[in-house]
């Protein structure tokens, strides 16, 4: 990339994170308060986007990793007081540790046999969390206070649960991801990734260890959908059962096809269309999925390659 397109891209990566700091001052109480949540599940679904997007693996098994964020987070916070940023911590090693080990056995295989693995894996982990109903409370899930979603930095008590706070720490967590996603596209490791998806037969007589790579974006896809989930949990105070369902596998590789795989913005744009084309629809008719349908065909049939990937392709090449 040459230093103008490298330019281009920060800028417009700042410009994209200023304008959502400038949101919280424009728009209304409602909205305010989506807007946390849609970035947090943007976060999961740029997650899922550097096994899918860019390393070609297709994944039905993801929601485990969101919900070990959000269980190894929540869990320790309810049950053990542990403050904030501990929990947090502890929320995005359940997901580390859970995607090495996953990705050494799932990567034994590959193509439909590895989203049917990963999918048996998730579907374990969900059937895991409702057996041990006395402690996770199953699809009740446990709420956890105000007075545990609090920390102290510097003097400052800061509380998760005012809206302002919340809405800044969302928009913190997806900074920090989207520029962790930028620099992996553009790392030599990023490029082996894609190099991977394309051919991987090539890379391997190239002297690449495949299976040390793949399990790399495991790892990491891993890292990023926990760390969503320990703050899915530690912002909107719930942990649930519901969010280790065979759902929460599904919206991330259509957040991704519909923003566009192997960009680093389209997570987001994928999520906010998805949440806000449900949003609208259902408070006009109960048949609202028959309007969602309807509008992803559509998008499918003119951006074929997700909104943002199209963009590229025929538009804005420089874009990443």
């Amino acid at each position: 990339m040459g230093r103008g397109s490298a330019s281009r891209v920060l800028a417009l990566h700042l410009a994209v994170l200023a304008v959502l700091v400038a949101l919280y001052f424009v728009l209304p109480d409602y909205h305010r308060g989506i807007v946390p949540r849609v970035l947090v599940l943007a976060v999961f679904a740029a997650g899922y986007n550097i096994l899918f997007g860019y390393t070609g693996l297709l994944s039905l098994g993801h929601a485990m990793f969101f919900a070990a964020g959000i269980y190894g987070a929540g869990m320790p916070a309810y049950y053990l007081d542990w403050g904030v940023l501990p929990a947090f911590a502890a929320g995005i090693a359940s997901g580390a540790v859970l995607a090495l080990v996953v990705g050494f056995l799932a990567l034994r295989t590959s193509g439909v046999a590895f989203m049917i693995v990963t999918m048996m894996f998730s579907q374990v982990f969900y059937l895991t969390t409702l057996y041990f109903t006395t402690w996770t409370r199953g699809e009740e899930g446990l709420v956890i206070g105000q007075q545990l979603r609090q920390f102290v930095i510097g003097g400052t008590i800061v509380d998760l649960t005012d809206p302002a706070t919340r809405y800044f720490a969302a928009v913190i967590l997806f900074g920090v991801v989207l520029f962790a996603s930028l620099a992996v596209a553009r790392a030599p490791f990023g490029r082996v990734l894609i190099a991977i998806r394309e051919n991987e037969e090539r890379v391997r007589m190239l002297g690449y260890d495949v299976f040390l790579n793949k399990l790399a974006a495991v790892v990491i896809s891993g890292v990023f959908c926990a760390a969503a989930g320990a703050a899915y949990a530690l912002l909107f105070g719930y942990v649930g059962s519901t969010f280790a369902s065979i759902q929460y596998s599904i919206l991330p590789l259509l957040w991704v096809l519909l923003g566009g795989a192997a960009t680093t913005l389209g997570p987001l744009i994928g999520t906010v269309f998805m949440f806000y084309v449900v949003d609208i629809t259902s408070g006009y008719t109960s048949a609202y999925l028959l309007i969602v349908g309807i509008a992803l065909i559509l998008l499918v049939l003119f951006f074929p390659k997700g909104f943002l990937g199209t963009v590229r392709e025929r538009w804005l090449r420089w874009l990443p």
